[in-house]
This record gives structure tokens, sequence and C-alpha cells, in this order.
């Protein structure tokens, strides 16, 4: 798996965490891959062969080439049917929000068809430049003409919103939403109505999610191997807490997801 992450540009960078690509060659027998949450939106384009998602253990769509990948709050399966090459724009939980009306919570745990939330022709002419791009530079340079022009017109983020996001990200996801309110109650019901529409998922969700960033990062960087250790360094209030959260999110616990074949992908991505 060849995976490469791409910075972007200085006006776009609170909004998009990065560009990445994917290269993955064909192989004889393609093995089903675990997507596990990440807190992101992406928008993602399938230059090489089809992929399949998983909707139960048997029964699969073909992904759309042209997507918008929704907030999860559970794992997934894809599934390449041959030659993988795909090129996203990882957005920070705010981030798509300024581009289209649509609220955000409208697009959880699914893909979407980009044509289905821009114009059409909007939409198809910017797949087809990014398909006959010669090079991952090019097309980063379609995507951020595009984003910028658009950005500039757009609505901004709840300010709440971005300030309770923005406190999430840089606690881990550790704080409580009540005390990033200072336990105004209006507030918290003003954070909630708002979240969904711009983030996608709760703001409680969000913050396990992070949390649980925070954890695989360690476990993955082999900066502590023990798992007590990673829960406490990652704020869970205990081993059993810790757990718990890493099932909800990935479906096996700790100690199986170094080992396990179907999160290779993951892996990279969470790195």
């Amino acid at each position: 798996m060849d995976y490469q992450t791409y910075e972007p540009h200085t006006n776009l960078k609170s909004i998009i965490s990065c560009y990445w690509t994917l290269e993955v060659p064909i192989h004889t027998e393609p093995q089903k891959q675990r997507i596990v949450p990440d807190g992101c939106i992406e928008m993602a384009f399938i230059l090489g062969d089809d992929i399949k998602r998983y909707t139960s253990e048997n029964d699969f769509i073909l992904q759309p080439r042209a997507m918008i990948l929704g907030q999860t709050i559970e794992p997934f399966y894809i599934e390449p049917t041959g030659y993988v090459n795909t090129f996203a724009i990882r957005f920070y939980p705010y981030g798509f929000a300024n581009f289209i009306s649509e609220p955000i919570n409208n697009l959880a745990n699914k893909e979407t068809p980009l044509n289905l939330l821009f114009d059409k022709e909007i939409a198809d002419g910017l797949q087809q430049k990014i398909i006959n791009a010669e090079n991952t530079i090019q097309r980063i340079d379609i995507i951020e003409k595009l984003l910028l022009h658009t950005f500039n017109d757009q609505k901004t983020i709840h300010k709440i919103v971005k300030n309770t996001v923005d406190t999430l990200l840089s606690t881990n996801g550790s704080a409580p939403i009540n005390s990033i309110l200072e336990n105004n109650l209006s507030k918290r019901r003003q954070l909630e109505r708002n979240f969904k529409k711009q983030i996608g998922v709760s703001p409680k969700q969000l913050g396990k999610i992070i949390r649980l960033q925070t954890a695989l990062k360690l476990m993955l960087n082999q900066k502590s191997k023990n798992l007590t250790d990673v829960a406490y360094k990652s704020d869970y209030f205990d081993q059993a807490h810790f757990i718990k959260d890493f099932r909800e999110f990935t479906g096996i616990n700790p100690k199986e997801f170094l080992t396990d074949e179907s999160l290779k992908l993951s892996t990279l991505f969470y790195k």
C-alpha cells in the first residue's frame, strides 16, 4: 500500500487536515478492510477500479467514484475489486459545512455522490478535471482553486460549534462539554442543535472519537504497549472505559487491533 499525505494551502489549513492518495496493486485475493471512524469528513475520487462498501456481512454497494464520506460512528468494511487509486481531501470536523447548505448530519454513516450536493455541471466538471489531471499536484491545484473561490462566499461555522471542536481537538477529546460551556444549559441546547447540523455527530460522540485517535496513535507509533498506560495517557477513566470505547468504534478489543489483517489500511490512516 502506498499512502501519501499533502499539506493544504495556508488559507485552507483551518478547515482541511490534508490531501491524501492511496495506491494498492491488484491482488488475486482482495481482502476486506475495516475502516475506523476518525471524526473527519472526506471528499474522495476513485481513480482506479471500483471499491465495495459492505452494508452487511455479505451485501455491498459500489462506492460512488466522486463522493463525500460523511461522519461515521461505527466501523465499516470496504474491499477493492482490483487496482486501487484514490485521491481525497480530509476536512476537519467543521470544515466541509462551509461549502454546502445541506445539514451535515444528513451525510452521516454513508457515501453521498458529489453531484447530489453541488450543481451537477460543477460536480461532473470537477470529477473530469481530477480524472484528467497528470498528477497529485495538479489535482490539489484544481481542488484548491474551487475551494478558495467557494470558501470566500460561504457561511461561517457557528462560533459555539467551532470553539467546542477546537477545545476537543486541543484536549484530545477529553474536555467535558459542560466545562467548555461553563455549565450554561442554554448554550448546551444551542450547541447540540447546531453541532449535528454542522458537524454530523453529537459533541459527546466527536469527543469520544478524538480521544480514541489519541489512543490509536500511541499504540500504532509504539509510544506505549501497555494498555493501562495507553488508557491513562489518553485520559480514559480506567482500562475498562478505554476498552469499551475502543470496541464501540473499532468492533474489536485493543489487543486484537495491531494484529488484525483487516486493519492494515486503517493503521496507515491513523498513524
